[in-house]
């Protein structure tokens, strides 16, 4: 979500991408009005509930001290502006209050806005798992999905709270100007004050039901989102980058913090990212030890080197200026980076990841704002989210475009070019009282397939499959209704995240769900299986690790069915294979049998040679599990 409530509106986006073509908003395909979703009854807690192929285990609401009690769901939205406002300019983020009169009391400090008790991101660990909060943060035993107990409540004000956990630490962005060092409630008065925190804190989380904050790292426009990059390469330092979409703070609260032009301030903290290090043995010792210039231009060597800011043409979006990352997502292991910066995409190396190094970038003129990135498991493709609206504002509509607000889906081409594939969107339309827009989800790690759950705020968390990147396809879904029948309140899903089994979805007003996915004509009972064999210690999801599958008989199986379901396979082959697995399947087997698999293994080999694209990989995936699992029983 854009920051705080710096609101931004349909008419004052962007975006424009290689190969995208450029649509009106009143051309193109738009929502389904007959989905199952449309027409849900409004409610906080009782609102209506469409589900297919998945279903709802668990729900939790939000604990004392992370809702206003007065208005348990939130505060309505105020009206959008007329249209007609156009590509007008959105209106500048608030400065922080001007200093109080001399012998005048204090301001008071800043009542509760649309966002300061909202839910945001998600972080994992063993059988804990961290939910960010704009008030602060709250843990949780996930031991049995199906009953997840609140651990603790941290009240530590300052949003967005986005989390991540490394080992006893966790760490939390902090971006808005109420933000305190000692994590006070208080917020802070003055324009310019010691007292201010916006950065990167960092808890030590050895005693998980009393967390201490141990470091607290300053940066001149705060942290709207952060991703642990790496380690250095003898293990004892982290790297987090940290990105900061706010204003920049004035340079007497924090000593080398300006901004403006860089034509006429080479200094400004803007057109960069910042890159944190901290030492594993001394946290309290955490700094900046970069400021990368990620946008420059590659010949001139200018900062301001990506997109200009302005729209695309007649019936285009409009964007600001490339001068931030809001997200950026790490995968280490192919040593790559997708940073989804407003105006552009851009693909990094991150060999060195305190010095990462653009490779490629993109833009689209469908898109609004670059929000977020996830890769595939093999790093060769990359989906970018387009938050129009800022997340505040309902983009699902029936007159919406399935273009406009949507996930465009791209291959990486020999690990350095960014090339589009296709958009994805949330197919059903949601009403005017209901915020949507592409926003957090994660890989289900199905072996042979892209399938992604993702968060489209009040739209829900819908399931699909990217591995065709041009024809992406719907497997799953489940939305409620508004949590209001007459006004727009903020709500829906934040971040909906596969771990260890089950999906967690951070509900912006309600709380916390858990959600399993059930089998179906779209993905069968083998490949739920095969996933569920995956098991994560962490998970960071903006640090994307690599998805290994053991050479189990559910895993081959699951090959077996994606052959079957693409019509790979002769009658006669299909047989074979479900035969030898039967065999395998067994835990002891005599020579003779294991031969026999062997051999099936080896004409499934053979035959692999011959198919072509996600086929043959299949069948290659296939031949070596067996053979895995021959070795495992000889």
């Amino acid at each position: 979500m854009r920051a705080g409530m710096k609101f931004v509106y349909a008419s004052a986006l962007v975006l424009a991408c290689a190969g995208a073509v450029a649509l009106a908003q009143d051309k193109g395909p738009t929502a389904s009005t007959t989905d199952p979703r449309v027409g849900l009854k409004p409610g906080l807690k009782d609102a209506g509930i469409a589900a297919k192929n998945m279903e709802l285990v668990a729900t939790l609401f939000r604990p004392e001290g992370f809702f206003d009690p007065k208005n348990p769901g939130g505060l309505p939205m105020p009206p959008e502006r007329p249209e007609g406002a156009g590509n007008a300019t959105p209106p500048a983020p608030p400065a922080p209050p001007a200093a109080p009169a001399p012998g005048a009391p204090p301001a008071a400090p800043p009542g509760p806005g649309g966002l300061d008790f909202a839910n945001s991101d998600i972080a994992f660990s063993g059988t804990h798992l961290f939910l960010g909060n704009f008030n602060g943060f709250q843990a949780y035993d996930i031991e049995r999905a199906n009953k997840p107990r609140l651990l603790a409540s941290v009240v530590c004000p300052g949003g967005q709270g986005d989390m991540s956990v490394w080992g006893d630490l966790l760490i939390m962005s902090v971006e808005q100007t109420r933000g305190r060092l000692d994590c006070g409630i208080g917020g802070v008065a003055l324009p310019s004050s010691p007292e201010r925190f916006r950065g990167i804190r960092i808890f030590d989380i050895k005693d998980l039901r009393n967390p201490k904050q141990v470091a607290a790292v300053q940066t001149c426009r705060g942290s709207h989102t952060h991703t642990i990059a790496g380690t250095s390469p003898d293990k004892s330092s982290l790297y987090i980058y940290g990105s900061g979409t706010g204003q920049v703070r004035p340079g007497d609260e924090l000593a080398g913090c300006s901004g403006g032009d860089p034509k006429d301030n080479p200094e400004t903290a803007l057109f960069s990212i910042d890159v944190i290090e901290v030492p594993l043995a001394a946290p309290q010792n955490a700094k900046i030890v970069n400021r990368p210039r990620i946008f420059a231009d590659a010949t001139t060597g200018a900062i301001s080197g990506l997109w200009p800011g302005g729209d695309h043409g007649p019936g285009t979006q409009r964007t600001s200026t490339t001068n931030q990352c809001h997200d950026i997502t790490v995968f280490p292991e192919v040593g790559l980076a997708a940073g989804a910066c407003s105006g552009n995409g851009i693909l990094m190396s991150i060999k060195d990841p305190k010095n990462p190094v653009r490779l490629d970038h993109v833009a689209d003129k469908n898109f609004a704002y670059w929000h977020s990135a996830t890769f595939n498991n093999d790093g060769t493709k990359v989906i970018f989210t387009d938050e129009w609206g800022g997340g505040t504002r309902p983009r699902c509509r029936a007159t919406d475009l399935l273009t406009w607000g949507a996930d465009a889906i791209f291959d990486v081409i020999d690990g350095k070019k960014l090339q589009f594939g296709g958009y994805y969107k949330m197919p059903a339309a949601q009403t005017d009282q209901e915020n949507c827009v592409a926003h957090n989800g994660s890989l289900i790690p199905v072996p042979g397939r892209d399938i992604k759950a993702q968060a489209w705020y009040q739209g829900g968390v819908s399931v699909f499959d990217f591995t065709d990147a041009a024809h992406p396809f719907e497997i799953a879904y489940f939305d409620r209704g508004p949590i209001d029948a007459k006004n727009l309140i903020i709500g829906g899903y934040w971040s909906t995240y596969w771990f260890n089994g089950n999906i967690y979805a951070s509900e912006i007003s309600r709380g916390l769900d858990v959600l399993k996915m059930l089998p179906s004509e779209y993905l069968t009972k083998n490949e739920l299986d095969a996933a569920m064999l995956v098991r994560y210690n962490e998970l960071n999801v903006q640090s994307q690790p690599k998805v290994t599958w053991p050479n189990a008989v559910v895993v081959a199986r699951a090959y077996l069915d994606q052959l079957n379901r693409s019509k790979s396979l002769s009658a006669a082959k299909a047989s074979a294979i479900k035969n030898a697995l039967d065999k395998g399947d067994k835990s002891k087997l005599g020579k003779a049998d294991l031969d026999a698999v062997a051999a099936v293994a080896a004409q499934v080999e053979a035959d692999a040679a011959s198919a072509s694209g996600r086929d043959a990989m299949r069948m290659k995936a296939l031949a070596s599990t067996m053979k895995g699992r021959v070795e495992a029983l000889r």
